[in-house]
């Protein structure tokens, strides 16, 4: 009998843990805001686009100055970068990113904000542990696996150069 006692009592368990969670799902789905992918779509094409067309504003202003198009390329990456900080900084940059989703994960700016964002975050933990620590959190993963695969595909490529 104490073992019909104890199962019955798992199911009831069981049951009571189904019914909250189903409580739980209904509360998320209903306070989850519900957003249209086609206008996420738009907004992500539009920011995403606005932040190339500002790269090549600035490419082309460079070169009206005299620079060469590859020194006016090099002065546009550091623009950006320093704008993407700048941005993240004044906390304009996430404002952006939620209005715009994927369109702010443009390569230079979208990395610039995943470094400089986390060492503004853990700023107040000093500099060696905060922002010395913290600040390739996101970035650093990109690195590491960006460094090793150029490694992976140097060694192949260097095995299909000596065949």
């Amino acid at each position: 009998m104490n073992q019909d006692n104890i199962d019955i009592q798992e199911v009831l368990q069981e049951k009571e843990q189904k019914k909250k969670d189903e409580k739980y799902n209904a509360y998320v789905k209903n306070h989850t805001p519900k957003k249209s992918w086609c206008l996420n779509l738009l907004k992500a094409y539009a920011i995403g686009g606005f932040i190339c067309v500002v790269g090549q504003a600035l490419s082309n202003a460079y070169m009206s100055l005299g620079m060469e198009k590859e020194t006016a390329g090099l002065y546009t990456t550091l623009s950006l970068i320093f704008l993407s900080v700048l941005f993240t900084g004044l906390n304009l940059y996430q404002k952006l990113a939620n209005f715009a989703g994927a369109g702010t994960i443009v390569p230079i700016t979208g990395f610039a904000n995943s470094v400089a964002a986390p060492a503004i975050e853990f700023k107040e933990e000093g500099w060696v542990f905060g922002v010395g620590c913290k600040i390739f959190t996101i970035a650093g993963p990109v690195i590491l696996y960006g460094v090793f695969c150029s490694w992976v595909l140097g060694v192949i490529y260097w095995f299909g150069t000596i065949l």
